[in-house]
């Protein structure tokens, strides 16, 4: 039988989903789907820590697995054998294991008031020392240690670190990683009020959970010679790490939301298809084998290595991420694009028009859908331009024969009756006068496109826009056109 895989996802429900927290989702997610049958992905949320608490953010973190397709085997919603989901509500379990250490002489109750450890840091700043607990209550005999807790002295339940040889673990990403046990501080496991401490839930529910692959950042890697100490003090096998490279803004700055940067709803407010985003996020980091870049998430599973993971900090690259949404956009159907456009279209046309006309152009025109907006801000109003807009280098126009080529069209598009004026209709008639007076297409279709839209670029041509706007209105500006030329 082929070997279990079982991964998490553990945000903290902290506020909009960060690109960094979607990319760790998308890769444990796609750990445990490539396993097949054998491999299950959980959903625990995280949220022991009220002071960054966000009303609302668990549903964030739901609603965006959901729109992003990352469904989960076990979460808080769903049940599991191994529950609660929900780390607030597993807090009775972990100062059990806790004691437990301590009476096995690996962890120690710590009776250092605020004021002592102050203290003992200021004397470790002045010394040049890198600030640690100096084990003070390291070995107080059990006779101290019951007349405190009898007395009932506030504590915390440290780990008692080795204090000599090296702690080492290997990561899939960054292979052999060995630390110096003299440099482990004495963690906390429990803290005074009998909560515990990150790392300390983190370890007892990925073991309790049955967690065998933890994917995380890799500012975590620091930590994880601790975790494996308690892994190794418990007794309990410990997980395959896969610390992924950090996400940057650029060379010197990682991508955070404290500084900003866009979320994952960020991204899809701004335009963005959310598969695009997921298939962008894929990238930021793991490089599949060959030059394929466009993954629908079946296919992200079936191309799924986790050693295509690289060492190398990722740079968020908008760039890029606008290349992967057109591409995209593109594979839509027109009934699914006219969907998706539709609210960037109602953002700036309130007049009637053929929308569905519009969106067909504006498809293979837009790379974002908030691109849309700008690219039709004429269709209600026509805007003020200058004479100079007729002159093309190109198509070989000037004002003087924009003037000459709208007098051509305006009777054609005056004898179109309304119920006819179609696209195709349109180009048959423009184009059967072009080849009468034997002139090229752009000497025609240039100038009615500026004389129709006031713009030198428009999603879609003179034609197009001719019938978008229909009949009356294009033959109105056109009128105006003329009138303006003089």
């Amino acid at each position: 039988m082929a070997d279990i895989v079982r991964t998490r996802f553990a945000p903290s429900p902290t506020g909009y989903m960060h690109v960094g927290n979607l990319r760790t989702a998308l890769y444990a997610y796609l750990t445990a789907r490539s396993a097949g049958e054998n491999g299950k992905f959980i959903l625990r949320i995280e949220d022991t820590d009220q002071e960054r608490y966000v009303e609302g953010a668990v549903d964030i973190i739901y609603d965006t697995l959901r729109q992003t397709g990352l469904t989960w085997d076990e979460g808080p919603d769903v049940g599991g054998p191994v529950g609660p989901y929900v780390q607030s509500e597993r807090m009775g379990l972990f100062k059990g294991y806790a004691e437990q250490l301590v009476r096995e002489g690996k962890a120690y109750y710590c009776f250092c008031d605020k004021e002592r450890l102050e203290e003992m840091r200021l004397v470790q700043k002045a010394s040049g020392q890198a600030p640690h607990y100096d084990g003070h209550c390291r070995n107080l005999s059990e006779e101290e240690v019951r007349a405190k807790l009898d007395a009932g002295v506030p504590y915390v339940i440290r780990q008692k670190m080795p204090r000599e040889g090296t702690t080492s673990f290997e990561d899939v990403v960054y292979g052999h990683i060995e630390v110096d046990n003299a440099t482990l501080d004495d963690q906390i496991l429990i803290k005074a009020d009998g909560m515990p401490t990150y790392n300390f839930a983190n370890v007892v529910d990925d073991h309790l959970m049955g967690i065998t692959h933890v994917i995380r950042g890799s500012e975590y890697l620091s930590s994880t010679p601790k975790y494996n100490l308690l892994y190794q003090d418990f007794g309990w096998e410990i997980p395959v790490y896969i610390h992924c490279p950090p996400v940057m803004k650029d060379a010197q700055n990682k991508l955070s939301k404290r500084n900003g940067d866009a979320s994952y709803q960020d991204l899809v407010a701004k335009g963005y298809l959310s598969e695009a985003v997921v298939n962008y996020i894929l990238l930021l980091g793991w490089s599949p084998k060959g030059e394929r870049e466009i993954y629908s998430l079946p296919e992200m599973i079936e191309a799924w290595d986790i050693h295509g993971i690289g060492k190398a900090p990722a740079i968020f690259d908008p760039a890029k991420l606008r290349y992967i949404n057109a591409e995209y956009i593109r594979a839509l159907t027109p009934a699914q694009f006219f969907e998706k456009a539709a609210p960037y279209i109602d953002q700036a046309v309130h007049c009637a028009c053929d929308r569905h006309l519009l969106a067909g152009v504006l498809q293979q025109r837009c790379e974002v859908l908030s691109d849309i907006p700008g690219q039709i801000d004429f269709i209600d109003e026509m805007p003020e331009y200058d004479l100079a807009l007729y002159t093309s280098k190109k198509m070989k126009t000037t004002p003087e024969t924009a003037k000459e080529a709208l007098r051509e069209a305006l009777p054609i598009l005056e004898g179109i009756d309304e119920a006819s004026f179609t696209k195709d209709n349109i180009h048959e008639a423009l184009f059967a006068r072009i080849t009468a007076l034997g002139v090229k297409n752009g000497w025609m279709l240039w100038p009615l496109r500026v004389a129709l839209s006031g713009k030198q670029f428009t999603p879609g041509g003179g034609i197009e826009l001719a019938a978008i706007l229909g009949k009356e209105k294009a033959v109105a500006r056109v009128k105006a056109a003329l009138a303006k030329l003089g």
